[in-house]
């Protein structure tokens, strides 16, 4: 993933921005109709919830998975971390349990990060994991691991890569020149389109050898003088490839290809709420929050502002009134283990999720005849036509619902299923407003949830 400044600058543009417009003309392969988007896409807009793994040598220094280029490390000061790379307590099933047990319904695993550095046994680089001390495809056992508990597969895939010697020294390289003309000598000696045949051969390997693959995650352009864009990938081409491949596989936003509306599937808000859905061209479209348990991707040992259950659950149920999807990372260790942290937060989110999930799956933003109370979040289901309101702060005896007399069939605590009376607000300039009677005490929940079953 990107640093905390990219992220914050360049990403809240190009993620979110109803700005963009779109190209004239659309490739035959890549044309589709909305009902067809729809329809591909439909399983993951139901299911709104699903685990990030961002794993690699980083693991080993534990001080952030762009640890090479923070400490610009040279490659052969790095080379120090593959050769003990050793995960020998990596147990995907256990993995895919702890998914399963918070509520995910879906993961997305970094194939290779910016390091350059594959957990998949490519025959296209000597980089791999099946060369280190570990010697077996890490790829392989998760998909086979988390596919077994019913959990969907995405891949994660860094368009850049600190270690393949085509890759054009930039901006962002940890290793390159800093002088402009010195990297532009140096760069005479590497060749992008030898690199852009690399990105294809390795992603037709991971699309062809592990089955369905149900989400791609590319990551990232900085096009500009000191960047790469989708000239520099070759990102319609590469596109083309995947489309080809999995035709059904949904893709993220970040192969420079904004302006189009073929070039995606779902735009990648990271770390960072937006403030309403997102709008490309005054329309809602689809989205996915990349958030971390703390400030790293990567495990990172030392890192302690580590988000509590209740903002995790909160973040959660605020992604999805807005209609979008949580991407939540775990970084494991250099062992193969999930950091006791994230599994504490991963358990108390699955205690929540085991009673409360109907809040979220199949859920999205309410209607706007459903005005929000205060110090609550409204999601919605419109195939049940229920809404579920989450009291954020627990108020004494009763919530106030402005608008809702007449539209309320039936009201219960999601968390045991205990009616909640309600009436019309007495005075007559309120005859429109419902209050619910409340008890005293907040239910034992992190967030409580009342579901409102709809006239």
């Amino acid at each position: 993933m990107k640093r905390t400044v990219l992220t914050g600058l360049v990403m809240t543009f190009i993620a979110i921005s109803s700005m963009v417009t779109a190209q004239e003309t659309t490739p035959a392969w890549a044309k589709e109709t909305k009902e067809k988007k729809e329809k591909r896409m439909a399983w993951w807009t139901h299911d709104r919830f699903g685990m990030f793994i961002h794993w690699g040598l980083y693991a080993l220094p534990a001080r952030h998975e762009w640890v090479k280029h923070n400490e610009k490390i040279p490659d052969e000061d790095y080379q120090k971390y593959f050769e003990h790379f050793d995960p020998d307590l990596y147990d995907p099933k256990e993995w895919a349990a702890k998914a399963k047990e918070a509520g995910m319904k879906y993961v997305v695993i970094t194939t290779k990060h910016h390091e350059g550095f594959c957990l998949f046994d490519s025959k296209y680089t000597d980089y791999k994991v099946t060369n280190t001390p570990y010697k077996k495809d890490l790829i392989k056992m998760l998909v086979d691991a988390f596919r077994a508990e019913g959990i969907r597969i995405g891949f994660y895939y860094s368009l850049i890569d600190w270690h393949h010697p085509d890759f054009t020294y930039d901006g962002l390289h940890p290793n390159g020149p800093t002088d402009p003309e010195k990297r532009k000598e140096a760069n005479e000696k590497r060749d992008m389109k030898k690199y852009q045949q690399y990105l294809k051969d390795q992603l037709t390997e991971l699309l062809t050898k592990y089955g369905q693959i149900d989400e791609l995650f590319l990551d990232f352009s900085y096009p500009g003088d000191n960047g790469k864009g989708h000239l520099e990938w070759d990102s319609e081409g590469l596109l083309k490839v995947i489309r080809q491949l999995q035709p059904n596989i949904l893709v993220d936003n970040r192969l420079d290809l904004n302006d189009t509306d073929w070039g995606w599937d779902f735009q990648t808000p990271e770390q960072f709420m937006p403030t309403e859905w997102p709008k490309v061209r005054g329309e809602r479209v689809p989205w996915e929050t990349c958030q971390t348990f703390s400030g790293s991707w990567g495990y990172y040992r030392d890192e302690y502002s580590w988000k509590s259950v209740r903002q995790l659950v909160v973040m959660l149920i605020e992604t999805t009134s807005k209609g979008g999807n949580l991407l939540l990372n775990v970084g494991p260790t250099a062992r193969g283990t999930f950091d006791a942290r994230a599994t504490e937060r991963l358990e108390g989110m699955g205690k929540w999720m085991k009673l409360n999930s109907r809040s979220i799956y199949g859920c999205t933003q309410a209607p706007d005849e459903f005005p929000k109370p205060d110090n609550c979040l409204l999601t919605y289901n419109p195939q049940t036509k229920r809404l579920y309101v989450h009291v954020l702060d627990w108020p004494f005896n009763a919530l106030h619902l402005k608008g809702f007399n007449g539209k309320i069939k039936y009201a219960q605590l999601l968390n045991d299923g205990s009616e909640i009376r309600f009436r019309p607000e007495s005075k007559d300039e309120n005859e429109k407003d419902v209050v619910l009677s409340l008890p005293v005490k907040q239910p034992d929940t992190e967030v409580p949830v009342i579901e409102l079953y709809l006239e």
